[in-house]
């Protein structure tokens, strides 16, 4: 059997339970502890020791290499990209993780640190950036091209050929017509149909699909 790698988590919320439940499934990592800002972490992960704080990655670094950012991202992306460059600085490596109860295709291309969740489908020719959430029945469908540090969230669609540009959220049960892109920096909320090309910096709510 081979030897699990050791797994630090950074950020202690609601995201990082849902992705313990990954981690833990797909079996290829022993997660020895979370790196949080709060003095103590929530009931439900105090199985695993709280480790520090953001400032003590410098000293972590020295014992573990593989790291993975755990924080959720809804309003804006930007904790996650600073925690990515951070430990990219210190030459961490910052793992794939892929739920056995998801699909990607063989034909699609992941980066490091993204994280596919339960029952997400990532469909031939798709490529999804670096250090993304594919959250828990999204799908990302053929050739479709999501760039670094997006969340494309629950139950949401990305149909043939569409792009989501870099540090992007795509809410929940929303759908994004094949080959329409979505500028960068956007947001389009829960249940949006999105039809058509959306500039940078976007924010959409149903209201105003």
């Amino acid at each position: 059997m081979k030897q699990k790698k050791d797994l630090i988590l950074i950020g202690g919320g609601g995201h990082c339970r849902s992705c313990i439940d990954v981690i833990e499934m797909d079996g290829r990592f022993t997660i020895r502890g979370i790196v949080d800002e709060r003095d103590s972490l929530d009931h439900a992960l105090s199985m695993y020791p709280l480790l520090g704080r953001e400032e003590d990655l410098v000293e972590l670094a020295k014992s573990y290499k593989n790291f993975l950012i755990t924080i959720g991202q809804i309003k804006t992306p930007e904790p996650r990209i600073r925690l990515f460059d951070h430990l990219k600085q210190l030459g961490m490596v910052l793992p794939i993780i892929v739920s056995p109860l998801a699909h990607v295709s063989r034909q699609a291309i992941l980066a490091e640190g993204t994280i596919i969740m339960h029952d997400a489908l990532v469909n031939a020719g798709a490529s999804v950036g670096r250090n993304c959430i594919i959250n828990t029945k999204a799908l990302i469908e053929h050739d479709a091209v999501i760039e670094d540090h997006c969340h494309i969230s629950t139950a949401a669609v990305v149909n043939g050929t569409a792009k989501i540009e870099r540090s992007s959220f795509i809410g929940s049960n929303s759908v994004i017509r094949e080959s329409v892109v979505v500028g960068e920096s956007s947001i389009v909320g829960a249940g949006v149909a999105v039809l058509h090309h959306v500039g940078p910096h976007s924010v959409m709510h149903a209201l105003s699909s």
